[in-house]
């Protein structure tokens, strides 16, 4: 699981994501649910990421990791 969180985490780090589109052009398969959430899945979507994205200041938080059967459990438009 940690190379493909550190390579997420690099893009992330040195990427300028202004709007959902920004993301799109480099994730494909990245979701967008509502409350400025977006889920990556990663490792070939045994994992999924949820992270909150304040465009206007460049700022993303993560709000949860965790494989796929876990992010069934939550709601990540709240996380």
């Amino acid at each position: 699981m940690q190379r493909p969180l550190q390579a997420w985490y690099d893009d992330a780090k040195h990427a300028t994501w202004k709007s959902p589109a920004d993301i799109k052009d480099v994730y494909r398969n990245a979701s967008f649910i509502g409350n400025n959430r977006v889920v990556f899945n990663l490792k070939g979507n045994t994992y999924r990421l949820v992270v909150a994205i304040r465009y206007e200041h460049g700022i993303v938080f993560i709000r949860f990791l965790g494989t796929h059967h876990e992010y069934d459990r939550i709601d990540a438009t709240t996380v």
